[in-house]
C-alpha cells in the first residue's frame, strides 16, 4: 500500500481533531504530501474520523488524478492541491470548521494579533473571499489570502491550516482556534488591545526555533 505512513497518521489526527473538539462528525479534511515522491494522500469525504481505515485514505497525484484508493477524495481536494503544487514550505494541511475561528470567517474578519501565538500562522490570519466549497475558486481565493502565512480564515466557512507536516499543522489549527476564542471573547467585554507589528515580527523570528512541535 503506498505511502502507509502517512495514511496512518491521517487517520490518527483525523480521531484528534474530533477529541479535540476541534471538528465534529465528518466535517473538515486533512491531507500530507510526500515531496519526493510527488504524491499526496487527503482524508475520503463523508466517512466518520473513528470508522476511517489507512486503506480508506485516498492518494492523488498533483494533476488531482487518483493513484490508489477506492474511495472518494474530500471535495476540498483543489484547497489542498494548489498549495503543495506552489508553496514548498508547505507538506501538510488541516481543514476544520472550527467555533470561533468560523464565528471570525462568518463576519468575514481577519484575525488581528490579539496574543503573540497568533504568530504560529503569520502576523495575522487573514479571512479569504467566500466561495462555493470544493471549488476552484475558493482554492485560489485561500491560497492568495494565506501568502506569507500558514493559516487562514476562509468566509462563511471554517480555518484552513498548513504547515512542514501533520503534527505542526495540528498545533496552528488548536492555536489559532484558541486566539479567536480570545478575540471573541475580549470582544465581548470591550476593545481588545493588539499587539503591534514590531512585536509580532520578533516572535516570528523567535517561533522559528521555538514554536515548532516535534514528531
Amino acid at each position: 500500500m503506498l505511502m502507509i505512513d502517512e495514511r496512518t497518521e491521517i487517520v490518527e489526527y483525523g480521531k484528534r481533531l474530533v477529541t479535540s473538539r476541534l471538528t465534529k462528525g465528518t466535517g473538515g479534511n486533512l491531507s500530507i504530501y510526500n515531496r519526493e515522491k510527488k504524491l499526496f494522500c487527503i482524508s475520503p469525504t463523508g466517512i466518520d474520523y473513528f470508522d476511517i481505515k489507512p486503506e480508506d485514505v485516498v492518494v492523488m497525484d498533483l494533476e488531482g488524478k487518483i493513484i490508489e484508493g477506492d474511495k472518494k477524495p474530500s471535495s476540498e481536494v483543489e484547497m489542498h492541491r494548489i498549495f503543495y503544487a506552489n508553496r514548498k514550505d508547505i507538506d501538510a494541511i488541516i481543514h476544520t470548521h472550527t467555533m470561533y475561528a468560523t464565528t471570525l470567517a462568518c463576519l468575514n474578519w481577519s484575525l488581528p494579533p490579539v496574543h503573540y501565538m497568533v504568530a504560529l500562522a503569520g502576523l495575522d490570519v487573514r479571512c479569504a473571499k467566500y466561495a462555493t466549497y470544493g471549488t476552484k475558486e475558493l482554492a485560489e481565493n485561500a491560497f492568495e489570502a494565506m501568502r506569507d502565512r500558514y493559516a487562514v480564515l476562509l468566509a462563511n466557512h471554517g480555518l484552513l491550516a498548513g504547515a512542514k507536516d501533520l503534527a505542526n499543522a495540528f498545533n496552528i489549527t488548536e492555536e489559532i482556534e484558541y486566539c479567536a476564542e480570545l478575540y471573541y471573547r475580549t470582544k465581548a467585554i470591550g476593545e481588545p488591545v493588539i499587539l503591534p507589528e514590531e512585536e509580532m515580527v520578533l516572535m516570528l523570528e523567535k517561533f522559528k526555533t521555538y514554536g515548532q512541535v516535534k514528531k
